[in-house]
């Protein structure tokens, strides 16, 4: 496999391993990240341990992909990039990220959603790729604008953070036509 699709200038894309067991319990534990999950229970190790063991790293097989999101110069863990609810015969999954605090404002996740988007598109040809973003997040919104995703619609009410709702806006990512589609060596991580 290509490993330019997993490699930026200041941050690399790998496969979960489990020596990072620790950091994705932390995580995964974070109540403040559970508004927008459709969790809100605690993860035990043992949970994601298994997790961890039983993934494929496959998104056809797993109808999601998980990826390490690794800042080059100190190889630490800066946060996860997920594409989940997979639909492989329309050829769509939702894009997730989570960048640890330490390592946000600096572009990681900017050169990580990018790879991801790269990589979805250009190798595992997938068709669309979508997120879900509070209305009021400025910061991922600008994210995934960035990253050539287009808002598409508003849910309205539709999270439930502290017993609120909360309007949500969809934003989609389609492949470029074949045509438009740049060979991988030749293009810029960050367009």
């Amino acid at each position: 496999m290509n490993n330019n699709f997993f490699v930026a200038e200041h941050v690399a894309l790998r496969a979960m391993e489990p020596e990072d067991l620790e950091v994705m319990y932390r995580m995964e534990n974070d109540p403040k990240s559970w508004d927008v999950t459709n969790f809100s229970v605690p993860y035990s190790k043992y949970v994601l341990r298994h997790y961890i063991e039983d993934s494929q790293c496959d998104m056809f097989a797993d109808r999601q992909l998980r990826l390490m999101i690794i800042e080059r110069s100190s190889q630490q863990v800066a946060g996860t990039i997920d594409i989940t609810d997979f639909a492989p015969m329309h050829g769509r999954g939702e894009v997730g990220i989570a960048v640890l605090k330490e390592f946000q404002g600096k572009g990681y996740a900017h050169e990580a959603l990018q790879l991801l988007c790269d990589y979805a598109f250009n190798f595992l040809a997938v068709k669309q790729l979508v997120a879900h973003v509070g209305v009021d997040n400025e910061v991922s919104l600008h994210l995934f604008e960035s990253c050539g995703f287009v808002r598409c619609g508003l849910l309205k009410e539709w999270w439930c953070v502290g017993g609120d709702y909360k309007d949500v806006v969809l934003l989609q990512r389609i492949r470029p036509k074949k045509a438009e589609l740049l060979p991988f060596d030749n293009r810029t991580v960050c367009q």
